[in-house]
């Protein structure tokens, strides 16, 4: 099987560079209904079978326009919900950022037991996130596009899909609608087909100052951690 991975469209708290995680979420600012409308004609080659969505209000805006191309009810799935930011939430702190990104990608390194604080751990939240996979697998669909979040999203990728170079997933910001493209199964494992380097609609539609803490690259809250000090 084929899983597009795509992340939300902008939302008010990426901008605002806020960890906001909690349901329902956000809905996405003039920028995000963009990156939005823009997903039918870039995926316009592919043949997508299905469209899966989190629990959250983002991902149900960003997913309408494809699903409503091809006229599927999309798929929704708790478990590809955000990760939780737990005591971070609604956080504009870069030391907070730090920290949830720094435990996001520690479950990727092979520290599942490493917590959030007040929040899950990684083996809580990829259990989760592989359920929510099954789910869609046993859809029987070929190819299906699911709408999630940035660091869900990465987290995932990092612990459970063969060819991923954790450093520079990590150090690579994830943009809003950019896209990390897998293949293959629960039972035999994943493997990365490739990632974009913007959103799907092309990168008149990547936001380069807003903050997003939850897309962004580690190396960028290292260099900005280093200059608060």
């Amino acid at each position: 099987m084929r899983l597009l991975l795509v992340r939300h469209g902008q939302t008010p708290s990426n901008v605002a560079g806020l960890l906001d995680t909690a349901l329902p979420g956000p809905g996405l600012t003039a920028l995000g209904a963009r990156q939005a409308a823009a997903i039918p004609d870039a995926l316009a080659d592919r043949v997508v079978e299905g469209v899966a969505v989190s629990t959250l209000v983002r991902t149900h805006l960003t997913a309408a326009p494809l699903a409503e191309r091809h006229g599927y009810d999309p798929l929704e799935l708790d478990g590809f919900r955000e990760v939780d930011a737990g005591d971070l939430e609604m956080s504009a702190e870069h030391d907070d950022h730090m920290t949830y990104l720094e435990t996001v990608f520690a479950w990727g390194r092979g520290e599942p037991g490493r917590r959030m604080p007040g929040g899950p751990d990684g083996a809580e939240f990829l259990a989760r996130y592989d359920d929510a996979v099954a789910s869609v697998v046993r859809t029987g669909w070929r190819t299906a596009v699911v709408v999630s979040h940035g660091a869900a999203i990465r987290a995932w990728a990092c612990a459970r899909v063969a060819g991923v170079d954790l450093d520079l997933l990590a150090r690579t910001p994830l943009a809003n609608t950019g896209l990390v493209e897998v293949e293959g199964d629960p039972t035999s494992g994943w493997r990365l087909v490739g990632l974009s380097d913007g959103p799907l609609g092309g990168a008149a539609l990547d936001d380069l100052v807003a903050e997003d803490p939850t897309g962004e690259s580690v190396a960028e809250e290292e260099r900005r951690a280093a200059a608060d000090d």
